[in-house]
């Protein structure tokens, strides 16, 4: 059974209220429930944490470097645009990194389309509204 981290950051327990054509009618817990639902028949457990403050992140992807997790799936929201932090956190990680982002951030705004994060991590999924998660999540099975 495969072990993987889920790391939302800032807003994301929002999903659902705000900017519904961006992301969708589906909070963060229904788009959970909803992956948690489809891999069921896969060996596969997700465990998922959401925070609006960097730090938290931070010491949760320490903590996963250190960790049993067996793959990272992170959607670092409006830090991937920013954190230098979160950043030098994944690039110390030797394990699998999924960055995640539920709209096409290549349709929005130019701030958008540059992501300092992603340059620490394995793979890259954008556009994929609520499957992101579970599209990251087989793609390590």
């Amino acid at each position: 059974m495969k072990k993987i981290l889920v790391l939302n950051g800032p807003n994301l327990n929002l999903l659902g209220k705000r900017e519904i054509n961006i992301y969708g009618e589906k909070s963060l817990t229904e788009i959970e429930d909803y992956t948690n639902t489809k891999l069921k028949s896969k060996q596969v457990e997700l465990d998922w944490y959401q925070s609006n403050h960097e730090g938290e992140l931070v010491q949760k992807i320490q903590e996963f470097h250190n960790g049993s997790h067996d793959a990272l799936i992170i959607n670092p929201a409006g830090y991937s645009h920013t954190s230098v932090a979160i950043y030098d956190a994944m690039k110390i990680c030797t394990k699998p990194i999924i960055e995640v982002h539920l709209s096409n951030i290549f349709a929005r705004e130019e701030f958008r389309q540059t992501l300092l994060t992603a340059r620490a991590a394995s793979k890259i999924m954008s556009g994929l509204g609520k499957d992101a998660y579970y599209l990251a999540a087989i793609s390590e099975l």
